[in-house]
Order: C-alpha cells, then structure tokens, then sequence
C-alpha cells in the first residue's frame, strides 16, 4: 500500500509510531494529484511548495516530540471558498481572478494550529451554486458528474489524491458528492463549526464539514473544527472533544427511524433496495427500527429556496451588477432571480423554517428516534450533461432539484447528517445512505454510520484512475526523509 491510500487513522497511526514520516506521505499524495489532476480535475490550486515546507516543519516538530494533536502532518484539500492567508480563494469563478485572501479562514488557522498540511484548493460548483461541479469528473467514471458543490473535495478524498478534506455544504453540498463518489461526507449541526472566512452562499443555511474515506476519519477531523468563534453569529460554544465512536459495533438501545413517506418517493429502486439492506443491517446490529412520517414534506423545497435564493442574491449584490458577464450562465440567472423574490417572501420562508424545525423535534420525540436513515441522493451520478430525470410515472425532475431533494432537509432544520457508502449500482456506481439525527446528535449518527462500516462489505477503492507500483519512488522518499 503506498501512502497516499491511508486514511486519516492508519495515517496519524503510521506518523506516531514513526512509520512514515509526514514527508513521505505528503509526498506521496503530491504524486498522486499529479496522477489524477488530468483525468479528474478536482483542484483548481496545488500548493506543492508550501505543502513540502510545513511536512518538513511537522516532521522535525514530531520528531523532537512535540505532535500538536492526531492531524499533525496530515494532507488536507480545501474546498475553494475556504480562506488560507496568502493564497487565492476564487470560489471556482472569474469573479474572484487575482483575489488573495488576507487571513485564514476559522477552519483553516484551527487545522493548521493542529498540523495538518493544506495540499491545495479543490473545485466547487461556482460560489456552490449548483451540484454537479463540472470543472471535475466523477472519480469512479469521468464521463459522469462529481455533484456539487463540493466535488472537488469529493473527488479529491476518493482518488486518495487528499488524505482528508473540508467542503460545505447549504442544500446538500457536502453528502451529495461524497454520496456520488463512495466516501464519507458529514454535515454537522448548524453553528457548531464555525464559518468566518469562508465565501457563503446563504448565511442561515450555510455549514463546514469533513469528506473522508472511512466515518472514524470524519470524527478525528470534526474534532479538530468544532468551537465558538464570535466572528460568526451563527457558532456556538462547543469544546474539542473526541467524537470518535468506539471499536464495538453493538447498537443495542439506538432507535433508528424509517420514513414512510418522502425519503424513498422518485428514488430509483438500485438505491432504494441498497438503502433498505442498509438499514435492515443496522437492525441485525441491535438497533430498534421505528416508522417515522416526515412532516411538512411539501414546504420543504419552498422554504430551502425562499432562503437560499434571495441571501445568495444580497451577497452578490456588487459584483452581480458590476461584472455580470464573469459569472457562468447557470450561476447567474440564479442570482437574477433572487433579484425578484420580496422581503416578505423572505420572511414568510423563515417563519416556515421555524415551524419545520419544531415540527421535526416532535417528530424525533414522540418517535422516541435517535437516528433517521434514508437514501442520500435519489439516484447515481449522472452523465455530464444530463439536465433531467424522469421517474417511473413519468415525472420529470431537473438533476439538481433530484439530487437536493433528499439533502435539503437536514440543512433547513439544521440537524447532523452523516452520508456512509452502502453499495453500488449495476454500473459499478457508488449509492450512499444519510443518517440524520437531533440537534448536536453527531455521537449517535457517527455511532449508527461506524457500526455500520465495520460490518458491511467494502465497495473497494474508485477506479477511475489505477492505482500504480512505485516501490523505487517510495524507497527514494524514505531516503531523502532520513
């Protein structure tokens, strides 16, 4: 195994017993951007100067015994609207040309206070307005779409050309590439991370979370982001703590909740029938399954875009009027339309959102659930360029409003919701499973998501570019580390 293929927890195992040295591994993920960047195109920056100078720096510190925490020395992409003092932030737009930003993002001084070492800027959909990311390709097939926004964090962990990485995510922008391309996505609690210097798309809907390979690695990187920061209104006090579930794989005394009705409606039977075996896995490892009906259903769309849509607008409002032509076609007519909602829309679309999140504690509640499961994403990644999909009694759906539908909930109500792989389609394409849960309920989804992974098959590394021997290129890093 070369080093690029560790996940967070064999890799901060390997630098701790000074099996690899933080030179070897970033190295070796170096390389591997090299390899994929290509074919898949999931960074718009490599910082390869910098990333062999803090490896170099992280190596010495741990050598002389002064590891700053698990991450020391772990490769991280950064989804580009994250700010690193000194690089470009461009959001992936021609809007942001030549922008550099002046101070690290909240995320972004936390990590590198922790070790880790930023290996470059990973593509999203521009300013995370839309799902697909089509700057990137789908690391198990290029012919089909990353998702978005954060397919190049997505993209970027699963072609392991980023030991771990850091997206965000507003209607779904986190779970729905990682669900796309078979890792890990979590979006945590709203106001748990904090979001100073990071581009938003719309502030009361907007979260920061991790992409990884393996749900442990999730919760060593959440530990790391998690805490008040009082540039941001929205965070709350939250200490560092360990989040990582443990070794068992018993859970006996979870209350797994199985909607009726909306999750698994216009859901394509590859995904429901993976989704459901899921599930009934979940209940073989002790967990209670409890029927579940979700309410307000048909608000639900409603009151993510009387959100999204007018905050998106008012945060482009300058640049919208004074360079319109630099944004691409999709982006911009999004923020034109936000142009024509009215305050009153606004507001009516955050009174919904008050009532829904009430409506869902009940539900929890009276349900007596710690954990809902349901399908991520309604279907597999589409082919690049597909605008519709049309179900079985033929509905027709654009594939962005398909691949939201699912996601939308968890960011309007705020709660936790953790994305794991649970198989793949009969074209070998990745299908991911959301286990959404209370409110600062990340122990138990990241409990439910880890027993789980424990005990379900491994959909095997994505293939999209092969995995090559290069034993003399690692015996020559090992010597220049020494």
């Amino acid at each position: 195994m070369q080093p690029y293929e560790l996940t967070v927890a064999d890799a901060v195992e390997a630098v701790r017993t000074r099996r690899l040295s933080p030179v070897e591994l970033v190295d070796s993920v170096l390389e591997r951007i090299e390899e994929v960047q290509p074919s898949l195109g999931p960074y718009v920056s490599v910082t390869a100067d910098r990333a062999r100078s803090t490896a170099r720096r992280a190596a010495a510190d741990i050598a002389a015994g002064g590891a700053r925490s698990p991450l020391h020395g772990i490769p991280a992409g950064l989804k580009d609207l994250i700010d690193v003092a000194g690089t470009a932030t461009s959001a992936s737009s021609r809007v942001r040309a030549g922008h550099r930003a002046p101070a690290d993002s909240t995320v972004a001084a936390r990590l590198s206070a922790a070790g880790a070492v930023f290996v470059g800027k990973t593509h999203t959909h521009e300013f995370a307005y839309g799902l697909t990311t089509p700057q990137t390709g789908n690391a198990w097939d290029p012919r089909r779409v990353a998702g978005g926004s954060s397919g190049g964090s997505a993209v970027a962990v699963a072609a392991r050309a980023a030991t771990f990485a850091l997206g965000t995510d507003t209607g779904g922008s986190i779970r729905v590439p990682a669900a796309l391309n078979g890792i890990v996505g979590l979006k945590p609690t709203y106001g748990l991370v904090p979001r100073h210097g990071v581009t938003s798309l719309s502030w009361s809907l907007d979260h920061v979370g991790p992409l990884t390979r393996t749900v442990e690695d999730a919760a060593l990187v959440l530990a790391r982001l998690v805490g008040r920061d009082p540039r941001d209104p929205a965070s709350v006090a939250a200490p560092p703590g360990d989040y990582r579930p443990g070794p068992g794989t018993d859970l006996t005394g979870l209350r797994v909740g199985v909607p009726g009705n909306y999750y698994f409606d216009h859901v394509h039977p590859d995904v429901e029938a993976a989704v459901r075996g899921a599930i009934a896995r979940l209940e073989d490892l002790g967990a209670r399954l409890v029927d579940v009906t979700i309410p307000m259903t048909r608000y639900i769309r409603a009151i993510q875009w009387g959100l999204m849509v007018p905050e998106a607008t008012a945060y482009h409002e300058r640049t919208l009027r004074a360079v319109p032509g630099l944004y691409s076609a999709d982006v911009r007519v999004l923020l034109e339309a936000g142009e024509l909602m009215t305050a009153g829309d606004h507001l009516r679309a955050q009174r919904a959102r008050t009532l829904l999140r009430q409506a869902w504690t009940d539900m929890t509640d009276l349900d007596a659930v710690d954990v809902i499961a349901a399908p991520t994403v309604p279907m597999t990644a589409v082919e690049a360029g597909q605008t519709t999909v049309t179900w079985g009694d033929r509905t027709v759906e654009s594939v962005s409003d398909a691949y939201v539908r699912l996601s939308a909930p968890a960011d309007v109500t705020g709660v936790p919701s953790l994305t794991v792989p649970v198989g793949l389609d009969p074209r070998g394409l990745p299908i991911g499973m959301q286990l959404m849960g209370r409110p600062f309920g990340e122990a138990a989804v990241l409990r439910a998501g880890h027993a789980y992974e424990r005990t379900a098959p491994s959909i095997g590394p994505a293939p999209a570019v092969p995995y090559r021997d290069r034993t003399a290129r690692t015996r020559a890093r090992s010597e220049r580390a020494r």
